[in-house]
């Protein structure tokens, strides 16, 4: 599995800028106007991972594939959204859609681009965009629960379940606060994430800081980062110039240019990361002479669910996982190497799979 990324924010915060540079397309037109992004453009990038580039040398694989993450660059967004304003109930629609939120503020001072509100306060925006969302939550929450009535009274368990959950969330929204705060139990967490709350999403506030304050911040992105603590939520410092710019460069260019920024990786990089640690992902890899291979999973996933990901066969007739970590593997040179020195580990169904290991699944058909 990859995951879902929308890029929001307010109109003219670098969004397609971002978004742009990320996916090295120019589907996404950046223009200094509102709502020049109409549409949610969608582009998938490969998951960079030096890792599978040195299975892929071991085993000598004729091709790499890596891991894919999707990003969703969704229309700007301005106060009203809730009730339809400007492209709210698009805006709202595709947020749904997505796994996580990557939250674009704009942390750079700069007279030729204009700013929706007229002023520079990326906190202010934040809570602009934080709020139409929790608004639009309370009225589903609202629309949800009369809806629920006569089932709940007829003692249907799934709704009695929903009912509860959606009274959770709508006394902490109420409160002024996310959906996203409510502390949801294992037994609840299917039944919550198919309620689909706009603000039960993972945020990662994105600061788009000016090229020269790329490695250090700002003001800005500093009242961002106290803000984001106070929520639980990810912040990353990000310059979208910085990342247009080298999206147009070649890997030695691009990393001569990160080095005199200060910069020891690209922000692609530590999106993805961020990413990554916000929704509680991980990687392993399948290796051999045909292709080395990434693959994204839940952490705590264990061994069966992380073959289905390959396919469901897999998982439904699951015998067993050859494992090796992947230390060990580029350590000892390899499959055999590491079966010989006995740090090759034959796993059952309740392995736990943890990040980095190769494997190689046998099952029935």
């Amino acid at each position: 599995m990859g995951f879902k990324m929308g890029i929001v924010g307010m109109p003219n915060v670098g969004k397609s800028t971002l978004f742009n540079a990320l996916t090295k397309t120019a589907a996404a037109q950046a223009a200094n106007f509102p709502f020049c992004t109409i549409e949610p453009n969608v582009g998938e990038v490969a998951v960079p991972d030096s890792r599978l580039e040195k299975l892929a040398e071991i085993a000598k694989s004729k091709q790499i594939v890596p891991t894919r993450m999707t990003f969703v660059d969704i229309a700007g967004l301005v106060k009203g959204a809730s009730k339809g304003e400007g492209l709210g109930n698009q805006f709202l629609a595709n947020i749904r859609e997505c796994d996580a939120i990557a939250h674009v503020l704009r942390c750079f001072e700069d007279d030729d681009v204009t700013h929706v509100d007229g002023r520079v306060d990326p906190v202010a925006d934040a809570e602009t965009i934080e709020t139409e969302l929790m608004l639009a939550d309370l009225e589903s929450i609202e629309k949800r629960l009369a809806g629920l009535v006569r089932k709940v009274r007829g003692g249907d368990k799934d709704a009695v379940q929903q009912e509860r959950l959606l009274k959770d969330a709508q006394a902490i929204l109420e409160e002024g606060r996310p959906a996203r705060l409510v502390e949801v139990s294992e037994d609840d967490r299917k039944a919550w994430t198919m309620l689909q709350l706009l603000t039960s999403k993972p945020i990662l506030f994105v600061c788009n800081v000016a090229e020269d304050e790329a490695a250090t911040g700002n003001a800005h992105s500093e009242a961002v980062a106290e803000m984001a603590q106070a929520q639980g939520a990810g912040t990353i410092v990000i310059s979208a110039q910085i990342e247009e710019e080298i999206a147009q460069l070649d890997a030695d260019e691009a990393a001569e240019f990160l080095t005199e920024l200060g910069l020891d990786r690209p922000g692609l990089d530590r999106l993805i990361q961020a990413g990554y640690d916000l929704l509680g992902l991980q990687t392993y890899f399948t290796v051999g002479p045909k292709e080395a291979r990434a693959w994204t999973i839940l952490r705590d996933t264990t061994a069966p669910k992380a073959a289905g990901v390959i396919h469901g066969d897999f998982e439904r007739g699951f015998i067993r996982a050859e494992t090796t970590a992947y230390d060990d593997y580029v350590a000892l040179g390899g499959e055999a190497g590491a079966k010989e020195a006995g740090k090759m580990r034959v796993e059952g169904k309740s392995y736990v799979v943890k990040d980095g290991d190769v494997m190689h699944f046998l099952f029935n058909a």
